[in-house]
């Protein structure tokens, strides 16, 4: 349980939760951190038993609607994910010598993780997740809804479908996006 209260109590239930990177700094601004998140989401699929119904990676957060499958723990996929991304995204950005914002960055992660004692260097993902079970279809549909209009409410992009970090192109055109996406009926 974190410390505000938010808990996943059915770990295998569907699940919106949101990840934001701390200070909300623009990370995702560069493939070379974004892909990270991606690649991870993957292994996550195909060794640790992490469902995506959908998703949107946005400049400094992400949203997901994930489960997990029969006998893995949603939380414990999530903390593997959030610890993994955390330490090779803070890694690639600190050996990034193309990277302007490097050293402004890593003081934010620096000082963040220093006023937090459950981490020893940096901190990248701020604690929360805020797990919301989507207990119900019209829940789940207004999350769906909410994460892939993220892009268009940010100006980035007209049409969900044309964010290439989200599901909106699995859920609004006939392409294929970054990651397999397991639809529910």
């Amino acid at each position: 349980m974190s410390d505000n209260g938010y808990q996943i109590r059915n770990q295998n239930a569907i699940h919106f939760v949101t990840f934001s990177v701390v200070e909300w700094v623009d990370v995702f601004t560069r493939s070379v951190y974004a892909d990270i998140v991606v690649d991870s989401l993957k292994f996550c699929q195909h060794k640790k038993g992490l469902n995506i119904h959908a998703w949107c990676l946005m400049s400094n957060h992400i949203h997901l609607i994930i489960s997990a499958k029969e006998s893995y723990k949603l939380s414990d996929i999530l903390r593997d994910f959030k610890k993994y991304t955390s330490i090779n995204i803070i890694k690639t950005i600190s050996e990034n010598n193309r990277e302007s914002r490097r050293n402004w960055m890593l003081w934010i992660f620096k000082k963040a993780g220093e006023l937090n004692k459950r981490n020893e260097n940096y901190q990248f993902w701020q604690q929360e997740n805020h797990p919301i079970e989507c207990s119900s279809s019209d829940i789940l549909e207004s999350k769906i809804k909410y994460l892939h209009e993220n892009p268009v409410r940010a100006g980035i992009v007209r049409n969900e479908w044309e964010y290439v970090y989200s599901s909106g192109i699995d859920y609004y055109s006939k392409e294929k996006g970054l990651l397999m996406i397991d639809y529910l009926n």
